[in-house]
């Protein structure tokens, strides 16, 4: 019975944990809009503390114009010197048939996040949003307080209570805590599938016009701003950008408190088999 009020009290710390607008940036960029892959290498961990010291692994003469290297190393164990595994040989391919030339690059820098944060769209949805996960979690406190009264209720009554009077209370409070966690995870599932059919509204009407706006300066190569370390202002079109979103979709339909915009989508049939 001591345990009943924890869950309640995760989903309300998820209401408060999240920033909309973090999280409309965030979507935006692990969805591939206009963000080039950013691969990033695990970062060195040191050795564990009174490990013996690691072999320094041995390095191969630098060979010059190859591009990669005649051997891979492979750690030992009890710190025994690295494995050195050769490498085939690199195969020599035959030339293929010379392709079109691609066009001269007109390169345009375009700044996701910053866009986002002013779009007039983007900023209802934060408010929206925000309102509906604030709603969450106080309704979340309120429901998790009234399940420890119950619990206080069945504690002081038990001594009052025969066997299987006391194994009813419990099972109502059980039934209560069940069915609480049941609503609110399905109201904070709710809240998301409408921010995200919200955002993907917001992200498509983006696409199309930074397509748009580089088109019309001829930019044939848009890319994004936190990639690039110096660049002039005259390639940015971030502003411009924002402009032409902002007369286009100032704001976003955003289903009611409480309803699936999911809920009406049809899913489609599968494809009957041919002869």
């Amino acid at each position: 019975m001591k345990h009943f009020s924890r869950p309640l009290r995760i989903l309300t710390a998820t209401a408060f944990g999240m920033s909309v607008c973090v999280g409309i940036a965030r979507d935006a960029a692990a969805q591939g809009y206009f963000v080039p892959s950013q691969g990033q290498a695990p970062a060195a961990q040191g050795p564990r503390p009174g490990a013996p010291p690691a072999a320094a692994p041995a390095r191969p003469a630098p060979r010059p114009n190859l591009p990669s290297p005649t051997a891979q190393q492979v750690a030992g164990t009890d710190g025994e010197a690295p494995i050195q595994v050769p490498m085939p040989p690199i195969p020599t391919l035959p030339p293929l048939p010379r392709g079109a030339s691609p066009p001269a690059a007109l390169v345009g820098v375009f700044g996701l996040p910053e866009a986002m944060r002013a779009s007039l769209a983007a900023q209802q949805v934060d408010k929206v949003i925000g309102e509906r996960r604030e709603k969450l979690g106080l309704d979340a406190q309120a429901e998790e307080q009234a399940i420890l009264e119950l619990q206080k209720a069945l504690a002081n009554d038990r001594a009052k209570l025969s066997p299987d009077q006391a194994r009813v209370r419990e099972k109502e409070v059980q039934d209560r805590f069940t069915a609480s966690q049941r609503l609110f995870r399905n109201r904070d599932r709710i809240i998301q599938e409408a921010a995200q059919v919200a955002i993907n509204a917001i992200q498509a009407n983006l696409i199309a016009v930074v397509r748009q706006v580089a088109e019309s300066h001829g930019i044939n190569f848009v890319m994004h701003r936190q990639s690039v370390a110096l660049n002039s202002p005259e390639f940015d079109i971030t502003d411009q950008v924002v402009a032409e979103l902002n007369k286009l979709m100032s704001k976003v339909d955003i289903s009611p408190d409480g309803v699936s915009p999911l809920a009406n989508v049809a899913t489609p049939a599968a494809p009957k088999p041919t002869k």
